[in-house]
């Protein structure tokens, strides 16, 4: 048992560091679904709609108040543990994310549809130099 948690916190420890001074590196490590170290439209929405159920506790395809402050929780404390913080395009992550941003009709509540609905956007402020992917250079000052 020691030694499996010794073995997984070397690979931790060994993804960090090689990720160290790889711009959005943690973003593209989670969201590049198939390992190009590019991250598609079709892997926003497809991870955006991973996410959504994740949160969607009660399976009711909506995401209530409590449902989204969970959410909201948990991506800033993933984003703070990361090292990219809020600041650069990681708030712009943040706020793709964000509740304001998905309630399409302002109800409090935010639903699949809703959620979908916003995958181009989120991809379009993302993809900075407008290649039609998502790379490092996208996550670079400037870029």
């Amino acid at each position: 048992m020691r030694l499996l948690v010794l073995s997984s916190a070397f690979a931790l420890t060994a993804t960090a560091t090689l990720a160290q001074g790889v711009p959005g590196a943690h973003f593209i490590e989670n969201w590049d679904m198939d390992g190009d170290g590019r991250i598609t439209p079709a892997e926003i929405s497809e991870k955006r709609a991973e996410i959504f159920t994740m949160f969607d506790q009660d399976e009711n395809g909506l995401l209530d108040a409590a449902e989204y402050d969970l959410f909201d929780e948990t991506r800033r404390a993933d984003m703070e543990a990361s090292g990219g913080g809020l600041k650069g395009p990681m708030a712009i992550v943040d706020k793709a994310m964000d509740r304001g941003f998905n309630d399409g009709d302002g109800d409090g509540t935010v639903s699949a549809d809703e959620f979908a609905a916003r995958d181009v956007e989120f991809f379009k402020m993302l993809d900075r130099d407008g290649d039609g992917a998502i790379a490092p250079a996208d996550f670079k000052r400037g870029g």
